[in-house]
């Protein structure tokens, strides 16, 4: 399967590597090299995540990390499509949510 980041997913992870870079640029280039690694094992695992919040996606658990990754797996279109980057301590925004009303009713398809 291919996997396809949403721009929100990827802004999400831009976002947290650039938080981190401020103090430890090192950390921020480890921690993105961990969600890509983590991702990239979905494509011959798609059901590797935890069933997730919101009915209809699955979420992957970053291994040494405190991210989760939402995703959803579209078999009509043997796709994986990666929707956000959340860090664990941190409450999500929001305004996050709306994106996850269309993932529920199959009104967000666009994919980076």
């Amino acid at each position: 399967m291919q996997v396809k980041w949403l721009r929100t997913a990827l802004l999400n992870l831009e976002h947290e590597a650039e938080y981190i870079r401020q103090d430890n640029p090192a950390a921020a280039r480890l921690i993105v090299q961990r969600v890509r690694s983590a991702v990239s094992k979905l494509q011959e695992n798609p059901a590797m995540g935890r069933p997730g919040r919101i009915t209809g996606t699955r979420e992957l658990v970053v291994p040494d990390t405190r991210y989760i990754i939402p995703y959803r797996v579209r078999h009509e279109y043997n796709r994986i499509e990666i929707l956000r980057v959340f860090h664990c301590s941190r409450k999500p925004p929001e305004h996050w949510w709306p994106v996850f009303s269309l993932v529920q009713t199959g009104r967000l398809g666009g994919a980076a």
